[in-house]
């Protein structure tokens, strides 16, 4: 069975920076990606937006309202994803969650982390 615990999340200015981070434990085999979606609060589960995804390739994609101003990376060796957020914008304030994709489409989610973007 697979974990996700996602971890980083908070209070933040705009204009400023948060670091998440996701773990995977377990079993992980024939994954696809991990990446991120968020849901602004109050949002219905149809609601959430895909942030950012890195395929096991290593290959990132983006939302167009974050790119270039968020940086997903990946550490394979410890199942971890992480999503550098910068510039950050009231917009952005959303609770994130983490998600592991496998080849035949499953997927798995973290419990979710709160961000905050607020002066």
């Amino acid at each position: 069975q697979v974990q996700l615990t996602e971890s980083g999340g908070g209070l933040v200015q705009p204009g400023g920076s948060l670091r998440l981070s996701c773990a995977a434990s377990g079993t992980v085999s024939d994954a696809s990606g991990m990446g991120w979606y968020r849901a602004p609060p109050g949002a219905r589960g149809e609601q959430r937006e895909q942030v950012a995804e890195i395929t096991t390739a290593g290959t990132p994609r983006y939302a167009p309202s974050v790119r270039g101003r968020f940086t997903i990376s990946k550490d394979d060796g410890d199942n971890t994803v992480s999503l550098q957020m910068n510039t950050l914008q009231p917009e952005d304030a959303a609770v994130y969650y983490c998600f592991l994709l496998l080849r035949s489409g499953a997927v798995y989610w973290g419990q979710g982390t709160q961000v905050t973007v607020s002066s």
